[in-house]
């Protein structure tokens, strides 16, 4: 079957950004590939039917679709293993302290995640934000406030990403 007119150029040029916001909603590259492959199969469909700009289009059924997956998703008991005190600083420091930061994200509820990713990860504006989750722009605030919050309560991290 043959590609919709244009739409092999927009996954070519699109497809970087868009995998990082579902790398950034997923925590996983492996589930990113597949929410973004989920994504475009679905734009293909609607191609024609597309107005304008397709990639705000191909960015909500993203969020829509991982929002679905994570209703899904079973979330039973995790093992981990406590990470031994460090010494001094070290040459991997600085990916501990994102480590540690990409952590308290991922404890963050699916909504106020999804809002800071959308924010200050892809830099979208309030108003882009609450267009692409279908909300008002003052959810949005609230939600985002919520969620610098709850990292700025979160004993593993400090304003400067050092652990406590």
């Amino acid at each position: 079957m043959r590609s919709p007119e244009g739409f092999e150029e927009f996954v070519a040029t699109a497809s970087p950004r868009l995998l990082r916001t579902a790398f950034l909603l997923t925590r996983d590259a492996g589930h990113a590939e597949d929410l973004l492959q989920t994504a475009l199969a679905r734009a293909w469909r609607a191609w024609n039917r597309i107005d304008g700009d397709p990639e705000p289009y191909v960015r909500r059924i993203i969020v829509n679709s991982h929002a679905t997956w994570w209703r899904r998703r079973w979330r039973g008991e995790e093992p981990t293993a406590d990470l031994p005190e460090r010494p001094g600083e070290s040459p991997q420091s600085a990916v501990d302290e994102r480590e540690w930061l990409w952590q308290a994200l991922g404890r963050l509820p699916r909504r106020q995640r999804t809002v800071l990713v959308l924010r200050f990860y892809e830099d979208l504006t309030e108003a882009q934000v609450a267009g692409l989750l279908g909300c008002s722009v003052g959810t949005v605030k609230s939600q985002a406030s919520k969620a610098l919050a709850k990292l700025r309560l979160d004993d593993t991290i400090t304003f400067e990403g050092v652990r406590r």
